[in-house]
């Protein structure tokens, strides 16, 4: 598949890709995932040089990557090609945190979050850690 891409993501593209994927997995994109996406891109230092506009365009391209077939792959396969490796646990942490946002986590948002600890090669132990701690921050009293 041939996406036409402006210019090659950036590393912080690749993150933002994450997590609108993990967001759309279920096919209902809450607003309490896009808060918690819009504040991750404001906020975190990661994003310190990300263009907040650039948000719009990438989830676009993953919006167009779901509805090819393959499309899972190709974003997969841009991603690995353009996130350094030192941040693929932190992409792993920005989909768990989108994907608890709502306080409800779907079949297919653990599908998609156990693909991205494979395609990624988190280990296991890495993983569960990140998720346990992902779970705490988004625990309701």
């Amino acid at each position: 598949m041939n996406i036409d891409m402006p210019h090659p993501l950036s590393p912080e593209d690749c993150l933002v890709a994450i997590m609108m994927a993990i967001s759309a997995s279920d096919e209902d994109i809450g607003t309490s995932e896009l808060v918690k996406i819009d504040t991750a891109v404001n906020n975190l230092p990661v994003f310190a040089n990300y263009d907040p506009d650039r948000v719009r365009v990438i989830s676009q391209t993953v919006f167009d990557l779901f509805r090819a077939e393959d499309g899972l792959d190709a974003l997969f396969g841009l991603v690995r090609e353009n996130l350094p490796e030192r941040l693929y646990e932190t992409a792993y942490a920005l989909a768990c945190d989108v994907a608890a946002a709502d306080g409800s986590l779907y079949e297919t948002e653990l599908r998609l979050l156990e693909e991205i600890r494979h395609e990624l090669e988190i280990d296991r132990l890495h993983a569960a850690a990140i998720e346990r701690g992902s779970r705490a921050r988004h625990m309701t009293v």
